[in-house]
């Protein structure tokens, strides 16, 4: 997907995404607060700009509102883990440790939870975990459904994407978003179908939504709920 940052005064820097399939321009922010405008792959750069100058003043007024969540202990990192956060007498430098079932982060104690070096300490081992997660079941997951529906695909990796949680090119090789250890395993389900189901139709658009809703009926519940997650931790 195509890409250009722009500087907005005021906002500082938005993201303007070419996005094929695309009939509308759109603007989101995430939970880091970050603008991103996704535009058809068809229109300049300029028209991206212009938009989100037109929505200034809405932009910066959400901004403010956007303050990233702190990560706490007990907080659930994927399907299968936690984190805990520990502060230690005897620590010097922070520390973090994959277990079982746990994220460990250790931290000298003279710091707090909410020191933004514990909490990228806490962001990376997390987002390392995710991978490990995703790369353990998603491709699983994505061939039995690929069996079961007759599906077929060339290739699938876990990467960490910004803006969206799967792709799948002219050859069929599928990529997967790690953050997909995030939601429901029914909207995980949900991108992995349509992710397969462009094996077979590539562009978004009446054929492709047909094809969904043959073999996930209720393709249109998922969307719109998969629409209220932003891929990050």
């Amino acid at each position: 997907m195509a890409s250009k940052k722009i500087e907005l005064p005021d906002i500082g820097p938005v993201s303007v995404y070419k996005r094929r399939g695309s009939t509308t321009i759109r603007l989101s922010i995430n939970a880091r607060g970050e603008v991103r405008i996704t535009q058809p792959y068809w229109l300049p750069y300029s028209a991206g700009e212009q938009f989100a100058r037109s929505r200034a003043e809405w932009i910066a007024g959400h901004i403010g509102k956007r303050k990233p969540d702190l990560l706490t202990t007990g907080q659930a990192v994927g399907k299968q883990h936690h984190l805990v956060f520990e502060p230690s007498p005897t620590l010097s430098k922070i520390s973090s440790r994959l277990e079982p079932s746990v994220v460990r982060i250790t931290y000298p104690a003279k710091l707090s939870i909410d020191d933004p070096e514990v909490q990228s300490a806490a962001k990376k081992a997390a987002i390392r975990t995710l991978r490990a997660e995703a790369e353990a079941l998603l491709p699983g997951r994505l061939a039995a459904l690929a069996k079961q529906h007759g599906f077929n695909y060339t290739s699938v990796q876990v990467k960490q994407l910004t803006g969206r949680w799967g792709s799948c090119d002219n050859h069929q090789n599928i990529v997967l978003n790690l953050f997909l250890m995030q939601v429901s395993w029914d909207l995980i389900d949900y991108v992995l179908l349509h992710e397969l189901t462009h094996t077979n139709v590539m562009k978004h658009g009446p054929e492709f939504w047909r094809a969904m809703e043959r073999v996930l009926p209720d393709t249109q519940i998922r969307r719109k709920a998969m629409r209220q997650h932003q891929p990050v931790v």
